[in-house]
This record gives C-alpha cells, sequence and structure tokens, in this order.
C-alpha cells in the first residue's frame, strides 16, 4: 500500500472541519485542513453563525430592547445605532474566535494547508493558494467539510447593497428604514427580527403557508405576535415574481400584484453547498442540484474512504451537529469504534425572542397517534422572569401518560437555547418527569421553569387517573 502524505485531509475549518481535524490528530494521526487564508474558522464564524449571533447581541444591548418592561418603552442604551455600532462587537469576536482556531490547530500539530483544494483523483487533492502556487498532497482518508453559501436565484440581480443575500447584512452601509425579506427560514427571520428590533420596517414574504414548520405551532404563533408588536408584516402564499431598483431602494413586485416598496430587499433562499470547485467526478463523486454530498450514518460518501460532515450533507445544517458529525467521521476513519449520531438534537433559532427545542411537536406526536400530556411554565410566573423583565417567556413539556417520559421539550423566551439542554439531558439519560418534580432547583431562576411545568403535567395526569380509578 501507498504511504500518503496524511492519513486525514478535511477540506474546511468550519465547526465539522476543525472537530474532524483535532479529533484525528488526538488519535495520534497524521491530520491536514485546507482552507483559504481569510475564511479561518469557515463560513461559520467569518459570514454565518457567529457573526449573526454577536449582531443580535448587540442589537439586543444597545436598543435595550429586553430592558423596557422595566423602563418603559422609550428606554434604548444609545440613540441612533449605527451599522458601524453593531460591527465592532462582532468583528472582535470574529477575531478572537479566529485566533482560538488556529491555537487549537497548531497546538494539535494539524497541517493548515492556505487555499482552495480540488481532488485529482480519490487519494489526491491539489491546493491553490491563490497567487498562483500551487501544492499536491495525498491523503488515506478525505473528509469534505465545505460548507454553504447563500443560494442566488438566477432571476435576482444582487448588488451588494440594495439587494443583498445574508452575507451582505454584514456589508450594510447604514441600518436601513425598511426592508423586505424574502424567505421565512431560520436565517430570514432571524435577521428579520434583529431588524426589526432595530426599527427597520420590515416585510417578510414568504411561499409557504406558515413559517418554522418544524417548530411548536403555539411557539411560532407566539413569535409571529412578538414580530407583529415591533411592525413586521407578513406576507404568507406570496411570491416574489421581480425587483425593480430605483434610486432610494426598491420595490418588490408580487405574483398576486402587490408592490411593496423598502430601502433594502434581502433574500432567503436556502443554501447551496460548496462542492462546484471540488471537481468531485475526479474522486468518483457526484452532488445533487443543491450542491449536497449523500452521505451514510457514519458519514461516508459512496466512496468509502471518502466522507463528508456539516451543511453541505444537507439537513439539519446548525454548527451543533456538524460539530458532533466531525467527530464521529473522524473517528470512523481512523477505525475507531463509534456510535450513531443521537437522534435528539436540540434546535435553536436565535430570533427575538429565541426558540429551543428537541424532540416531538404536538402535531407530530398526534399524527403518530401517541398520547401525550402538556405541562406549561410561564416567565412570568417566576421571579426570575420578573427580574429580568421578560413576561412572555414560555417552557412546555410533552409527556408520556403511560410511562411518564419527556417526548419533548419546547421553549420560547430568554435563555431558551441554553434551558432546553436540561431537558435534554434528562431525556438522553433516559429520565422520566418525576424526576423534575423531585428535583431542587436554584431559586430564583429560569431553570425553576422545569419544574413547574412537571408539576402541570403531572397534575394533569394525576386528574386522568383519578377519574379511571
Amino acid at each position: 500500500m501507498p504511504v500518503h502524505d496524511f492519513d486525514v485531509v478535511v477540506l474546511g475549518s468550519g465547526p465539522g472541519g476543525q472537530k474532524a481535524a483535532i479529533a484525528t490528530a488526538k488519535l495520534g494521526k497524521r491530520a491536514a485542513v485546507v482552507e483559504r487564508r481569510d475564511m479561518i474558522g469557515g463560513v461559520c464564524i467569518n459570514t454565518g453563525t457567529i457573526p449573526s449571533k454577536t449582531l443580535r447581541e448587540a442589537v439586543l444591548y444597545l436598543t435595550g430592547l429586553n430592558q423596557r418592561e422595566m423602563y418603559g418603552a422609550s428606554y434604548q442604551v444609545k440613540e441612533d445605532i449605527t451599522v458601524a455600532d453593531l460591527l465592532a462587537r462582532t468583528h472582535h469576536v470574529i477575531g478572537r474566535e479566529i485566533e482560538v482556531i488556529r491555537s487549537q490547530l497548531a497546538r494539535n500539530h494539524v497541517t493548515l494547508l492556505p487555499g482552495m483544494g480540488r481532488f485529482l483523483d480519490a487519494h489526491t487533492i491539489e491546493v491553490l493558494d491563490g497567487t498562483g502556487r500551487e501544492r499536491t498532497v495525498t491523503a488515506d482518508k478525505v473528509v469534505i467539510a465545505t460548507g454553504t453559501l447563500p443560494a442566488r436565484p438566477n432571476t435576482v440581480d444582487f448588488d451588494g447593497t440594495t439587494i443583498i443575500d445574508s452575507d451582505g447584512v454584514l456589508q450594510l452601509e447604514r441600518v436601513p428604514q425598511s426592508m423586505i425579506v424574502v424567505g421565512a427560514g431560520v436565517i430570514g427571520i432571524e435577521y428579520a427580527s434583529m431588524f426589526a428590533a432595530l426599527g427597520t420596517k420590515v416585510t417578510v414574504v414568504e411561499s409557504r403557508e406558515r413559517m418554522l414548520e418544524f417548530c411548536d405551532a403555539e411557539v411560532v404563533e407566539a413569535l409571529k405576535y412578538h414580530l407583529r408588536d415591533l411592525a413586521v408584516t407578513f406576507r404568507f402564499r406570496e411570491t416574489v415574481s421581480s425587483v425593480r431598483r430605483h434610486a432610494g431602494g426598491a420595490v418588490a413586485v408580487l405574483e398576486s400584484g402587490k408592490k411593496i416598496p423598502a430601502e433594502v430587499v434581502m433574500y432567503s433562499a436556502g443554501r447551496q453547498g460548496m462542492t462546484e470547485s471540488l471537481a468531485l467526478d475526479n474522486a468518483g463523486l457526484t452532488a445533487d442540484s443543491r450542491g449536497r454530498v449523500a452521505v451514510d450514518e457514519y458519514f461516508r460518501t459512496q466512496v468509502p474512504h471518502i466522507y463528508a460532515v456539516g451543511d453541505v450533507i444537507g439537513f439539519p445544517a446548525l454548527a451543533a451537529t456538524s460539530m458532533e458529525q466531525g467527530r464521529l467521521a473522524a473517528y470512523h476513519a481512523c477505525g475507531e469504534s463509534v456510535q450513531a449520531l443521537s437522534l435528539q438534537q436540540p434546535i435553536g433559532i436565535y430570533t427575538i425572542p429565541e426558540i429551543s427545542f428537541i424532540g416531538s411537536t404536538e402535531d407530530q406526536l398526534t399524527e403518530r397517534r401517541i398520547p401525550f400530556e402538556v405541562g406549561v411554565s410561564r416567565y412570568r410566573e417566576l421571579a426570575r422572569g420578573q427580574i429580568i423583565g421578560d413576561s412572555y417567556g414560555v417552557l412546555k413539556l410533552l409527556v408520556s401518560p403511560d410511562d411518564r417520559s419527556l417526548l419533548g421539550v419546547h421553549v420560547f423566551g430568554t435563555g431558551a437555547t441554553e434551558l432546553v439542554h436540561i431537558g435534554q439531558a434528562v431525556m438522553g439519560c433516559g429520565g422520566t418527569v418525576d424526576y423534575l418534580v423531585d428535583a431542587v432547583f436554584n431559586y430564583p431562576t429560569l431553570a425553576e421553569s422545569y419544574k413547574v411545568a412537571a408539576l402541570d403535567a403531572m397534575n394533569k395526569i394525576r386528574q386522568i387517573e383519578r377519574l379511571v380509578d
């Protein structure tokens, strides 16, 4: 057998790629990562998850939105918030995160190959560094972790200022007075809520009947209510047929004939896998129409020694799941025994207010004819909810009346993406609602909402048991 330059070469340094490379190195194998010099950390760090979540944090702080319950509707930390104000924090965090990743790769002796990689054959990667120089390396195993970029419909004339995609948000020169968001997926709704909080008049256009269809219907209704309160207009079952640019902005023409003016139009039309430049056919691979690569439960492609992880393989396309996919792919590639990725994955949506859940929704359980009882806790009934000024938050437990196991946990409000992990731990360990009933939670905390919701569910279950007996 030929000796290769590396045991594992990873294409891309996003969450999936970096975890795959580091896991390989921890197992004592030779690992390398191919990445462009200006994209260490991938889309996640540079244009996606980290910038958008940092931007959200800056919006919440500078607008004083979360404190208005206490100090009045006019309360604001800073008047006339500029894009420079918002991006100062974002650039700082991006810089620090890139340094952390560089340090982790260096500390674990992972070789960084600057440039763009493409397959010459199934074991050989050519790396073009952008200056005309090239380097060829061979690998026993390859992990594709190239991620995605915003899908751009061919019919739309993007100019980066008036008509933008989600990446273009970071290049805006000022906070627009009005904005149209085309597409009510996770990214579209996250940015819609951020700009609405800044005072931008936002219109969301979505061809489907509802948004975030995979979420709990009640939670989505609550989010819509809050976004409408921030002057967001929703146009469901509508499609943009054309966008006409004008001196002061643009006018979107809907297929129904409606015309909507706005300073900025942001398209959030899904993501496209970054596989076009990889020359996949040289390795015996193909991608689908969205640039995604098919994999098995161990993240192997149709070529067994080539793996793919992260957004480039499609749903759920979350940084958190990508990290675990990268680690598991590396373990399998290095001959370690691995368990399949857990089916119980938390979903976090960083809207304002935020949403997080794990497990099934009420609709899914009803469809599968699985009986459940609902336990609810409202932040306004918790001391911590009053202290932080969150009167709208809610935590909902879906409990099996048969064995009292948790079937789903749904949280809407402050700290939802943190709180959901308590439910995840109970579900992952096979715990029941009885554990939450008997547990002592710090007071005052939002975590206490688990006890309140658990008691609510148990009281309902007992009521049925009493009547039946």
